[in-house]
Order: structure tokens, then C-alpha cells, then sequence
């Protein structure tokens, strides 16, 4: 059955369209939100806000049923944080990346991303605060590469995988920021099946997606399961807080351990005369 179009949502950048979310629905009941941001989908305010709002229009607009997410761009799912943009403009985190991240974990429908290209950093995220993953098998890499880019995580980006995986593969997504290709990464559970957009109809189809969130609690119930992750998402300013906090007491740690280190030398080099 082919998919008919709902509506679509202009990503907008310096007052012109950068992009687009498309909706589409192949089935009654399964939505279809198609990002298209060139080059590689990044997460800017524009594109969360755009995406935000069309979650809010199938809520508010449309019967309840399952929403399937994924890139228009054959190369990236999305490639994360534009880090410029994140860190030049006053409340992203919370006003749009974090927002995103949180309607999608509570969001009071069923939601898959078809992942099918490259998933890195800020987008592995976006993939993993929906309820399920459908990962292209020949094409793209799942990466946290915040190790190799020097940059640390805040809570509200590690605490979902760590609510999500084993201990054994978030160690060595954080602390060796591994490439998962689609057989690892269904190994890993990061993954619930390995496909196309006719897999994820089959995987809807199976698992009864459309018809989960017909008694009105989805979405409070995924609150309650991610409680933790929750917490971080709309505490960002108590986190940011704790964090500044914790780099001024490392500084202070490693002025205190340069003088003990430096007073050894000194008595070493004493106890050698």
C-alpha cells in the first residue's frame, strides 16, 4: 500500500527552509515522519523544534497509533550536535534538544526510528529515546564518539543508554566509543531487528504497535520506567549546576596533587644527594 501524505513541517534556518518533516501514513493507525536536513540532519533548534511539532500535531491532529521516524537522507539517520550551535545559543539543551528527547520518552504513542545510515553521538541519542530501533543491515555505523571528540556526556545523553543496555555494552560504547555495525549492534540489544521500512511494517504488525496506547497510560508508563532519565532531562539546570561544581573541585583535586608530586621530586632528589 503505498503512503498517503499527511502533512509536512519546514525545518527553518536564517529565515529560509533548510528542510523538511514529512508525514505519511502507508496503513491506518502507522505514521511516517520523514527528516530531511542537509547535509547529515544535525540537531539544531530548528530541526528539534521542527520535529517537536510535528509529534504534536499527530497527537493533537490525528487518531493514536504508532510513529515511525527516519532520515530522507540515504548516508545519515543523523550525524548529532552542530557543537557551535549547541554551545552559542541560550537554552538549546533544554528548550530543544532535551525537549525532543523528552517528548520522545514520554510520548503517549508507540515510536521507531528506522535508523538507516549513520547514527553518531547527539543522533545515537535521538535513536535511542524511542521505544524501538530498526537498524539498515548493510549501511552505517551507531557511535558515541564523545571520547574521541573530548567531550563529556551530560546526564540526560548517558543516562538513557545506561537505562537501555547491558553494563558490557555501555562500556565500551562510552569508554571506547565503538562503532556498532547492525550485526553488533543486534548482538548488543541496541537494536530490536535488522531491515527496511518493510521490516519495521512486519515488526508493527507483530508486536501490535498501533493498537498500545488505546487505554491513554503509554506514555505515562514509559515515564515511570525512565524515571531517572526523566529526572536529568528536565533538571538541566540543577545538572549544569552539579557539573560546574564537580570541575572546580577537580581542579582544586589536581592543584593539590601537582604540590604532593612535586614535593616527592623534591625529596627524592634530596635523599639522592
Amino acid at each position: 500500500m503505498a503512503a498517503q501524505p499527511l502533512f509536512s513541517v519546514p525545518i527553518l534556518a536564517a529565515d529560509k527552509t533548510s528542510g523538511t518533516v514529512v508525514c505519511t501514513t502507508p496503513a491506518p493507525g502507522v505514521y511516517i515522519l520523514t527528516f530531511t536536513s542537509p547535509p547529515d540532519n544535525r540537531l539544531v533548534t530548528s530541526f528539534c523544534q521542527s520535529i517537536i511539532l510535528a509529534l504534536d500535531i499527530l497527537e493533537f491532529s490525528y487518531p493514536h497509533g504508532v510513529v515511525i521516524t527516519t532520515s530522507g537522507i540515504q548516508k545519515f539517520f543523523s550525524n548529532g550536535l552542530d557543537l557551535d550551535h549547541a554551545s552559542n545559543t541560550a537554552g538549546f539543551f533544554p528548550n530543544s534538544m532535551f525537549a525532543l528527547f523528552k517528548r520522545l520518552l514520554t510520548y503517549p504513542m508507540p515510536t521507531v526510528a528506522l535508523v538507516n545510515g549513520h547514527a553518531f553521538a547527539g543522533g545515537f541519542m535521538l535513536a535511542m529515546y524511542h521505544d524501538y530501533r530498526i537498524f539498515n543491515p548493510s549501511r552505517g555505523f551507531l557511535c558515541l564518539n564523545e571520547l574521541d571528540l573530548g567531550v563529556p556526556l551530560k546526564p540526560a545523553m548517558s543516562s538513557i543508554f545506561r537505562q537501555k543496555l547491558t553494563p558490557q555494552v555501555y562500556k565500551a560504547m562510552v569508554l571506547e566509543a565503538k562503532r556498532f555495525g547492525g550485526k553488533d549492534a543486534l548482538e548488543g540489544g541496541i537494536v530490536d531487528r535488522l531491515g527496511g521500512m518493510e521490516e519495521v511494517m512486519k515488526f508493527v504488525e507483530e508486536r501490535q504497535l498501533t493498537q498500545r496506547s488505546k487505554t491513554g497510560v503509554y506514555g505515562l508508563l514509559k515515564a515511570e520506567m525512565f524515571r531517572e532519565t526523566l529526572g536529568y532531562l528536565e533538571g538541566h539546570d540543577r545538572e549544569t549546576k552539579r557539573d560546574e561544581e564537580n570541575l572546580k573541585k577537580d581542579d582544586e583535586r589536581r592543584e593539590a596533587g601537582q604540590k604532593r608530586v612535586a614535593e616527592w621530586e623534591k625529596n627524592a632528589n634530596k635523599a639522592k644527594l
